[in-house]
């Protein structure tokens, strides 16, 4: 539960001690993969904050400055006219809340897969090449400003870093040749790098009733990179993240199936359209590198279940990561070995 008067109090304190109030205690939302995320109104506020609101508290093992990149990536791209929510407050201090945490606006609308089963890929694919025409220079300056350094950690080099130093603090050996192929196989970059989500897909989409994006939510993993390396890793979401269709009849699952593979053909069409060819090697590499982003997260948590820190959640528990791994050796010839699942039972 957050502590509602340790916020007040800092609101306070941040708004040079205005008179800050709760109009209603923050109420927990659905759908934080790793953050806890929870609506909020306050009272005694200026405008930016007078409105409906949301609460996103980043988990405790993450780096709390990450509130502060989200921050300022998002503020850099609302500035553009771009539909990613302005967040007005933000703080790295654990001290508060016990993580990192932002203040946003809350975007009017519901999720794309909630609000359209049919049309999903082509409002994907145009949100996604807006995103790309941006300038991202205002971006990238926003970033480093918040937090010096952090443009190097955003790119694909910084990426592959990151991956690194978590197979190496994790002890991950059966990950190491894949990381190998990664770095041996690195594309040469001609385009210049544009802003890439990297993880824009139908649940990160919010739109209204007339079927226009209201909000692209959710930006850790912002990277500045060749297009290509975010229709990548959108098309390994679309084609590999987990669905739940235990409540369907056996009978009516492949449609499920034969639906999503529909969706991942159009994506991949919609952006094929209308722009230059997509560099065949250069898309194998990016979309490796999307499957080892989910190779890494699998392992990490199948390794502390292991060693008795933490269950397994439905994910990790689940087949995701070898479905993973078989499209990385389809794609590199190299087989990543998985920690094995020691906790079936997913909490």
């Amino acid at each position: 539960m957050i502590d509602g008067a340790r916020l007040v109090e800092y609101l306070s304190a941040s708004l040079d001690g205005a008179r800050v109030g709760l109009a209603e205690p923050p109420a927990p939302v659905s759908g934080g993969f790793d953050t806890r995320i929870y609506t909020l109104r306050l009272v005694g506020v200026p405008p930016a904050l007078s409105g409906p609101l949301i609460l996103r508290v980043l988990t405790p093992h993450h780096d709390p400055r990450r509130a502060l990149r989200e921050q300022a990536v998002q503020n850099a791209l609302a500035d553009q006219g771009y539909p990613a929510p302005r967040v007005p407050l933000a703080s790295a201090d654990r001290d508060i809340l016990g993580a990192g945490f932002l203040i946003m606006e809350r975007c009017p609308g519901r999720t794309l897969l909630e609000q359209r089963r049919l049309g999903m890929a082509g409002v994907v694919v145009r949100a996604q090449r807006r995103l790309h025409a941006l300038d991202p220079e205002p971006v990238m300056a926003a970033l480093e400003a918040a937090v010096p350094g952090a443009v190097k950690d955003h790119t694909v080099e910084g990426l592959i870093g990151r991956l690194e130093e978590r197979i190496v603090r994790g002890g991950l050996l059966g990950l190491v040749p894949a990381l190998g192929w990664l770095r041996a196989h690195r594309p040469a970059e001609e385009r210049a790098p544009v802003v890439c989500h990297g993880d824009f897909h139908p649940q990160n989409i919010l739109v209204d009733e007339r079927r226009e994006v209201t909000g692209v939510l959710d930006w850790p993993n912002v990277l500045f990179a060749p297009p290509a390396c975010d229709i990548a890793a959108s098309r390994v979401i679309l084609r590999y993240a987990p669905i739940d269709v235990t409540s369907l009849p056996r009978r009516f699952r492949w449609l499920v199936r034969a639906a999503r593979l529909a969706l991942v053909r159009r994506f991949m069409t919609g952006h094929r359209r209308g722009r230059e060819p997509l560099d065949r090697w250069a898309f194998r590499h990016y979309e490796a590198l999307a499957c080892m982003r989910g190779l890494v997260r699998v392992a990490e948590f199948r390794a502390a279940a292991a060693r008795g820190d933490a269950p397994l959640n439905r994910l990790d528990a689940s087949s995701f990561g070898e479905r993973l791994a078989k499209r990385f050796v389809r794609l590199t010839g190299v087989q990543p070995a998985l920690p094995p699942i020691t906790h079936p039972e997913a909490s």
